[in-house]
């Protein structure tokens, strides 16, 4: 009985250990940010927005995925979520009530790049967490990538 319940233990604290490590940092979403555009850069706007849209490719690592907006706050492209995508995000709010999309707009068009802190759903919890998203403007589009605090 003892050795069931300290293989129990041990399987427990692995798994959340490997949780833990899947989890994505500050640096690995601005770099993915970063890939993202170099690709766009190279391969035009149709081809890397199909890209960024695949939920298993390159533009998704760990739990963080790219996602695109316009200056109007449309979606434009998103690696977790397509039914977003053609959705004007603008008045989209967090749990506190701050327009978080319409800040990432104005910071992407006035000071090109950057990060937002607010509050959403986590889905792999599925409690509120906080999250960050870095964005980084190219041209008329801004690439972002969110973490989990």
């Amino acid at each position: 009985m003892k050795k069931i319940l300290m293989a129990v233990i041990i399987c427990l604290l692995t798994t959340g250990y490997v949780y833990a490590a899947e989890k994505g940092t500050a640096k690995e979403a601005q770099d993915l940010v970063g890939k993202a555009i170099a690709y766009y850069k190279a391969n035009g706007k149709d081809k890397a927005f199909a890209a960024i849209n695949e939920p298993k490719g390159q533009f998704v690592k760990k739990d963080l995925y790219v996602f695109v907006f316009d200056f109007n706050t449309v979606c434009l492209s998103h690696g977790a979520n397509k039914a977003l995508i053609g959705k004007n995000l603008k008045e989209l709010k967090d749990t506190n009530g701050k327009q978080f999309m319409n800040e990432m707009t104005i910071g992407a068009k006035t000071k090109g790049k950057g990060w937002v802190d607010y509050n959403w759903t986590n889905p792999t919890t599925k409690k509120i967490d906080a999250k960050s998203t870095y964005y980084q403007r190219e041209g008329d589009y801004f690439f972002c990538c969110g973490i989990y605090k």
